[in-house]
């Protein structure tokens, strides 16, 4: 493989083996390499980890938006690899096209932001479930809705089951607030970030 065809991150790495330097170097060294990339065009996702009440999230982005928001218990390094699968493997750790995204999560954590302003890349949603994941920002903040309340919204009243399942792949949770879908009976239900997350951030929503 040339040295120029190689990932950023694999670049970086080869180089700090051959020169050794101190964190400092080596941090301005990735930055460049960084930026570089994402002039060329060759940074098809980016993305970054952010500490939250929830535990560790992972950010990535594309040029379009956001596209994954996930929680430490999917596996991080799986997601990252399915989303060299399904996007592309041009993948670079690279914080900054995250920072609005880091900001108004942290903000949305701290009680201050109820709806997020974000751009969304909603690809690796398609169908009805897309369809789903559009109508759940109607849920208002502090608010919740039963998986057929938004069958109903979704115009398949009969699809309870499917909303179901668009919300136990939804691939942005948080930001797009699947945690706002109970049960008929007001339990909570399922989530892809555990029932203690989800409690976490019903919790939050209801002191505010």
């Amino acid at each position: 493989m040339n040295t120029d065809e190689r990932n950023p991150d694999e670049l970086a790495h080869d180089l700090a083996l051959a020169f050794p330097a101190g964190p400092g170097e080596l941090s301005r060294l990735h930055e460049r390499l960084t930026a570089a990339a994402h002039r060329d065009g060759v940074l098809d996702v980016a993305y970054r980890t952010i500490d939250s009440p929830v535990g560790s999230l992972l950010l990535a982005a594309t040029e379009q938006g956001l596209i994954r928001v996930a929680y430490a218990r999917e596996n991080h390094e799986a997601v990252l690899q399915s989303l060299a699968d399904q996007i592309s493997p041009r993948i670079l750790h690279a914080p900054r096209r995250l920072e609005a995204a880091a900001r108004e999560l942290s903000e949305y954590f701290a009680g201050r932001r109820r709806h997020f302003d974000l751009p969304l890349d909603l690809r690796l949603s398609a169908g009805f479930r897309r369809t789903v994941l559009s109508h759940l920002p109607e849920i208002g903040y502090g608010h919740t809705a039963s998986y057929a309340a938004v069958a109903q919204l979704a115009g398949h009243p009969k699809a309870v089951r499917a909303v179901g399942t668009a919300c136990a792949t939804n691939p942005l949770p948080v930001v797009v607030p699947c945690h706002r879908v109970v049960r008929s009976d007001g339990r909570m239900g399922g989530y892809l970030g555990g029932p203690d997350a989800k409690h976490t951030l019903l919790s939050l929503e209801a002191a505010a």
